[in-house]
């Protein structure tokens, strides 16, 4: 069996992993973290999203650096703000009682918040290619003296037209740094830059394994995000016994969402990056033992928790990528058992939502919303049967004492009516419950894509149609406003043509010719 004693890392680090509860290191952890260690070349590493490779560039470096150094030590270029935070979350989860300091840098972001940050000194630095420009034209940030350059999810900083800015930070930093290249595609240009901007390097490829959902009935529910929390506490309202894991996209989320649990009186908690180890270790206990029911975590808190009969996952938030969906619903259907795995999605989500089933090769069905009188009626269910357990096991005497004087009185179905009313009125009234407005998804409406390439590259609105229609053979009057600026351009499709053309990209090589992606905010700082 592998282990991460094998790998060379420092007994400290190895508590802290333990700590964390990660068991086994990945295949690409396995193979880039003794290399970076022990070796002095560069590292190109080829894996999948969801497969450990911020903790295989990240243990390593935070055994190498030395802590409150005066200079920033590691850069970690990454394609979105979402990554950057994510990857510095996870980090200074790994450093344990290490004195490093470790931030996110991203547009979106107060400039001025980051400005004092670097101002007081930082090791790491984890930022988006535009920022991290706007800093160092602002002189904020200097990188003469990294001694590690980390490009994560590099084909991702291609294909939404960073290459520029990664070229740009490339020279502006210490020629002596290692460089440590991560990617889930390697594409030509990827690989130039290695070639141009990298030393000697070794290559490390993990190959994509098959998604596998075998054992998990997935399902999806159509909710305005406002309706989100009345629609989870229905659905654990509606099960005999729920015990599961909520996964939430931010820290904030956890919180809110966990607290709102707690105070409707939920057996819940949450976990996140900001407890502290004693924190987790104990949550995650009380979770294991059952006295915690419904565990709402993020992503990289969720890792490495090892629970083997859990109901139910629910996508509070949708994942970010088919891999991420898979890790997380993998967790339901273990031993044998068939687990269910619950993803709520907003109206604009559904196009990502077909992605991650194509991708996945994976069926989740629509469904809808257990109803208010569902609930009741299932909480009606549950009394009588809650009711019936105990007239069966031992009735105390002084209870059947107080039985017999009330029946003196009153009927015993009076009796019995009040009791249930006394105990029970709130949950029971439909009054205390809070509709849930149906929301409608448009299937048939347009998707505005993003092309990599523009004016500079010499593309035209005429070739661009042409490519398209000799790729995927979609007709052109489908294919409207274009729009080609200097480095980048737009297009619009209808849905059903731009999943097609978007499904070729994601199919092939993404070595040559245009890159298509879905549009999102493409401002350059990040």
């Amino acid at each position: 069996m592998n282990s991460f004693e094998k790998l060379g890392l420092s007994e400290e680090t190895l508590k802290v992993l333990k700590r964390k509860g990660y068991e086994e290191p990945t295949t690409i952890q396995i193979k880039t973290i003794p290399a970076i260690l022990a070796g002095k070349k560069d590292i190109v590493g080829q894996a999948q999203t969801g497969t450990g490779k911020t903790a295989a560039f990240g243990l390593p470096i935070i055994e190498m650096l030395e802590g409150k150094s005066k200079t920033v030590q590691a850069l970690v270029l990454t394609p979105t703000r979402e990554l950057a935070i994510q990857v510095a979350e996870e980090i200074n989860s790994l450093k344990g009682n290490k004195r490093l300091s470790i931030v996110p840098i991203y547009g979106g972001q107060s400039i001025d918040q980051q400005l004092r940050s670097l101002k007081k000194g930082v090791d790491i630095v984890v930022g988006t290619p535009g920022r991290i420009i706007d800093h160092l034209s602002r002189r904020s940030l200097n990188l003469d003296s990294i001694s590690y350059l980390v490009l994560d999810d590099a084909d991702e900083m291609l294909n939404m037209g960073f290459i520029d800015e990664v070229k740009e930070i490339l020279v502006k930093t210490n020629p002596d740094k290692r460089t440590m290249l991560f990617s889930a595609t390697m594409p030509k240009e990827i690989m130039r830059i290695a070639e141009k901007y990298m030393g000697e390097y070794d290559v490390f490829e993990v190959q994509k394994g098959q998604l596998t959902v075998d054992l998990t009935d997935q399902i999806y529910f159509e909710v305005s995000h406002a309706d989100k929390f009345e629609a989870l506490c229905r659905i654990i309202d509606m099960e005999e016994e729920f015990y599961g894991l909520i996964f939430c996209r931010t820290k904030a989320d956890v919180d809110v969402v966990s607290n709102h649990l707690m105070e409707r009186g939920y057996e819940a908690d949450g976990l996140h990056g900001d407890l502290s180890q004693a924190q987790r270790e104990k949550i995650l206990n009380k979770f294991k033992r059952k006295m915690v029911t419904v565990l709402v975590a993020t992503d990289v808190a969720a890792r490495g928790i090892d629970v083997h009969d859990l109901t139910h996952v629910i996508n509070y938030a949708l994942p970010q990528d088919p891999e991420s969906y898979v890790h997380r619903i993998g967790r339901t259907g273990r031993a044998g058992k068939e687990g269910t795995a619950i993803t709520f999605i907003t109206p604009e989500e559904y196009r990502k939502l077909q992605y991650i089933k194509k991708s996945a090769k994976t069926d989740i069905r629509k469904a809808r919303l257990p109803k208010v009188k569902d609930v009741i009626n299932a909480k009606k269910l549950r009394i009588k049967t809650d009711l019936a357990n105990i007239v069966e096991s031992h009735l105390e005497g002084e209870y059947l004492k107080m039985a017999a004087e009330l029946l003196e009185g009153y009927p015993p179905e009076q009796i019995v009516s009040a009791l249930l009313q006394y105990s029970f009125q709130e949950e029971l009234d439909e009054r205390s419950y809070t509709e849930i407005e149906d929301v409608v998804v448009d299937t048939k409406g347009t998707t505005r894509l993003f092309v990599a390439q523009g004016r500079k590259d010499g593309l035209t609105p005429v070739k661009l149609i042409s490519f398209i229609q000799d790729k995927c053979g979609i007709r052109k009057e489908k294919i409207k406003q274009i729009q080609i600026l200097d480095k980048f351009s737009f297009v619009t499709l209808p849905f059903n043509e731009a999943e097609v053309l978007l499904s070729h990209f994601r199919k092939r090589n993404k070595g040559n010719g245009l890159f298509i992606s879905e549009a999102k905010d493409r401002k350059k700082k990040g």
